[in-house]
């Protein structure tokens, strides 16, 4: 099941990405939440969404991630909806910022919902977002 849904996947239903936690990198991360997006046949204007949310969790991620970090990015597929999942190491005393901060009013704003959780180290944003349209 996933953390956000509820709802189980199976292992065709996930793709999972890792790619430096580096600035340069977070165009593949927004390509794959494109194309995934367009297979859920999501309207234009919630792909776009959806791709600058993941782009502004990942912004939040490498500002607290160590040198040599990884981004790790997981997305969960079910009939109506993508979740992504997006985890880092974080340097010591990292903190995200709070839901109050213009950064988390875009992440509310462009997804259905979302949340971070930071623990032993490492500081995992996941967002949720339902298809609006029935085909």
């Amino acid at each position: 099941m996933t953390p956000t849904t509820g709802r189980p996947t199976t292992d065709d239903d996930v793709v999972h990405l890792t790619v430096p936690a580096d600035g340069g990198y977070l165009g593949v991360l927004r390509t794959a939440t494109a194309g995934l997006a367009a297979r859920l046949q999501f309207a234009l204007d919630e792909i776009e969404d959806l791709r600058i949310a993941v782009d502004e969790a990942c912004a939040m991620l490498l500002a607290i991630a160590t040198g040599d970090a990884e981004l790790d990015c997981r997305f969960s597929v079910t009939d109506d909806a993508l979740t992504v999942e997006v985890t880092v190491p974080t340097v010591r005393g990292a903190k995200l910022p709070a839901e109050s901060s213009f950064a988390w009013k875009v992440l509310t704003a462009l997804t259905t919902s979302a949340s971070a959780t930071a623990a032993d180290g490492r500081a995992t944003i996941s967002l949720l977002t339902r298809r609006a349209s029935s085909w």
